[in-house]
């Protein structure tokens, strides 16, 4: 579990509880959120419909991150019944954040403090890894395809990642 001095961010799952919960402690960033994507293409893939967020512990985010939360929202509501991802507990600045992007049009934001039975038992921490640049890049394509005003926003990142990554015909 993340050590509140240690200054490391630590992401707690519970996979297993209906719905799925995802606990972010420290702030999230490109530099650790490589397993966060992969945790949610899991939960897509084994049918589970609901996924919490919580950010009760979240010192902040970046644009990559924010990306992969639009990606898996996209995701969710493909499905059929649609799914949805839940975004609880948020701070002011984080909420913000998700505003600013137009993200509350496809996530359910809740910036309430409910209670949530978040015990140790079946949480296990994700393993810090930086997300590669393809991934950086389809995690703001997911953000442009959110909302479409993200284009100017994300548009030096963009062209940046798709000559890093050779794949120029992503989003023109």
């Amino acid at each position: 579990m993340n050590d509140e001095n240690s200054g490391q961010p630590a992401f707690l799952v519970d996979a297993y509880s209906d719905p799925a919960i995802l606990r972010i402690d420290g702030r999230a960033s490109y530099l650790n959120c490589g397993p966060i994507g992969e945790f949610f293409r899991r939960m897509v893939k084994e049918g589970k419909r609901d996924v919490v967020v919580d950010f009760s512990q979240c010192s902040g985010m970046d644009s990559t991150f924010l990306g992969i939360l639009a990606g898996a929202a996209l995701e969710f509501r493909k499905m059929e019944p649609k799914g949805e991802l839940h975004l609880v507990r948020m701070g002011s600045r984080n909420l913000e954040l998700v505003r600013n992007l137009g993200l509350h049009r496809i996530l359910d934001v809740d910036s309430g403090n409910f209670q949530m039975n978040f015990s140790d038992d079946g949480l296990e921490a994700a393993a810090e890894e930086a997300a590669d640049s393809k991934s950086i890049l389809q995690a703001h394509e997911a953000l442009v395809e959110a909302d479409k005003g993200n284009r100017q926003k994300f548009q030096d990142v963009l062209s940046f990642l798709k000559v890093q990554t050779g794949d120029s015909e992503l989003i023109d």
